[in-house]
């Protein structure tokens, strides 16, 4: 089976004392799977993110995100990478306020090259897919929190990535809205769409990931399969 990730004796280090952030830690994600990440704070779990999203390298070890070590990569090429192949959704959003929901969907295909016209048609695509079309030319503070995070997701998704990472989703949501989100990575997961989620929403884990890892002091504790795919 394709693996869009896979870390090999991956380790971080702050600093030349005390034990790692991460590691050393050896893990592949296949293409399809829904990989929840929980664990308390402090045992590693944003490190991994950052590690798999290129946002830091590894003190030693390997990093490989479909197909390419991300880690020997120079900060431009990590960069275009990122921009191309991964897609990022953040807890509290990191949407831009002056800009409409099409635009701020839109941005990252123009900052690929793609042109104003085929990126429109993409964000008109993923607006319908995830129920904010309505939305299309309002700002992001007439929005709700779960329909601003369905839009993070969308412009997350707008280059069509290898991989989706969603960090925290429903942290800063309400209840309802955070079903809204649940349900919505359901659905991308039954797409195929490769999904690594960092939660300490034990519930969400359950209902969105086809694998668990539990992350103990920067090492896997558990590393757990759904019983069936949702």
């Amino acid at each position: 089976m394709h693996q869009v990730i896979e870390l090999e004796g991956a380790v971080k280090r702050y600093g030349s004392a005390g034990a790692p952030a991460l590691g050393p830690l050896t893990l592949s994600v296949a293409k399809g799977e829904a990989l929840a990440v929980t664990g308390p704070s402090g045992s590693g779990k944003s490190t991994l993110l950052n590690l798999v999203a290129g946002l830091d390298k590894p003190t030693d070890g390997a990093v490989t995100v479909a197909g390419r070590r991300i880690d020997q990569l120079s900060e431009h090429a990590l960069a275009k990478f990122r921009r191309e192949h991964i897609g990022v959704a953040f807890q509290f959003f990191n949407l831009l306020d002056d800009l409409t929901v099409t635009d701020n969907i839109q941005l990252p295909a123009q900052l690929t090259g793609t042109s104003r016209r085929k990126a429109a048609a993409r964000a008109g695509e993923l607006m319908e897919m995830l129920g904010i079309l309505k939305h299309a030319r309002a700002y992001p503070c007439r929005l709700s929190g779960g329909e601003r995070q369905r839009v993070a997701v969308a412009r997350a998704l707008v280059n069509r990535p290898a991989l989706l990472l969603a960090d925290e989703p429903t942290g800063a949501l309400d209840t309802a809205s955070g079903h809204d989100v649940r349900n919505l990575l359901m659905d991308l997961h039954r797409t195929g769409q490769t999904i690594v989620l960092v939660t300490h929403d034990l519930t969400l884990a359950e209902a969105c990931a086809s694998r668990t890892i539990h992350l103990v002091d920067g090492h896997v504790a558990l590393d757990s399969y759904a019983q069936a795919v949702r």
